[in-house]
């Protein structure tokens, strides 16, 4: 009796019109609400520092500060400034003309298709503006629209304003990485989300359709939120959220 052929392993499916991407390059980035640039020293560290000061819960869970100085944010911003991966941004509100946080591109990893974003601090001036908002959206569209097939975010499991916020921006949950890191002496078990190209377009409409002017009344307050706008995209919810 002739015996069976060996079946062949599952593969994942075929990507033949993938091109590499190209690195984020050290330009700026503009929208109606926010303004992003690559973060200098010279350009941002003493007007960011002014935003940031007395703020120091916004570095709770970040790998960096808080600086407890203009002068100590100054030598950190020089030496950040220098880097390729991360490259941060510095974000300016154009609604109140200035610049009040930061974030940057991280694990970039081209020949991948994969980008990260992250190291994001927002002071409260910038915290639930549609600046912030459309800061994100500006970093998530070039990412998609220079070629990249995923788009991650990650936090400490246990910043719940983190996760909310990804699950918010169309970010669908991934899983928890247990014990992944060790942070400023303590541990670090992180949270990783993600969103793919193929989720792109309609996350696109949902961002276009919650920065437009017909979305919010006379106060400034929204008519339709951006987690309803994105809820419908995400193929994974956060338990925890």
């Amino acid at each position: 009796m002739k015996e069976n052929a060996p079946s062949s392993p599952p593969l994942g499916f075929a990507v033949p019109d993938f091109v590499q991407p190209p690195l984020p390059p050290r330009d700026g980035l503009s929208g109606t609400y926010a303004k992003l640039e690559p973060l200098t020293a010279q350009a941002h560290a003493a007007l960011l520092f002014g935003a940031f000061e007395g703020q120091d819960d916004l570095w709770h869970y970040m790998y960096d500060g808080p600086f407890s100085s203009s002068s100590q944010f100054h030598r950190w911003v020089r030496e950040t400034e220098t880097r390729d991966d991360p490259l941060f941004y510095a974000i300016k509100n154009l609604e109140t003309g200035h610049w009040e946080g930061v974030a940057s591109y991280m694990r970039i990893a081209p020949a991948a298709g994969s980008i990260e974003v992250g190291s994001i601090a927002f002071s409260p001036a910038l915290q639930r503006t549609r600046a912030a908002t459309e800061a994100m959206y500006l970093m998530m569209a070039w990412a998609f629209e220079a070629g990249y097939r995923r788009y991650e975010w990650k936090c400490n499991a246990l910043n719940m304003p983190s996760r909310r916020a990804a699950q918010r921006l169309g970010f669908s949950y991934e899983g928890v990485f247990r014990q992944a890191a060790v942070v400023k002496g303590r541990n670090r078990d992180t949270a990783w989300f993600a969103a793919i190209d193929s989720e792109w377009s309609s996350l696109k409409e949902a961002f276009d359709a919650w920065l437009a002017p017909s979305n919010f009344d006379d106060q400034g307050q929204q008519r339709e939120s951006l987690s309803d706008l994105t809820r419908l995209v995400r193929v994974a919810s956060d338990p925890l959220v």
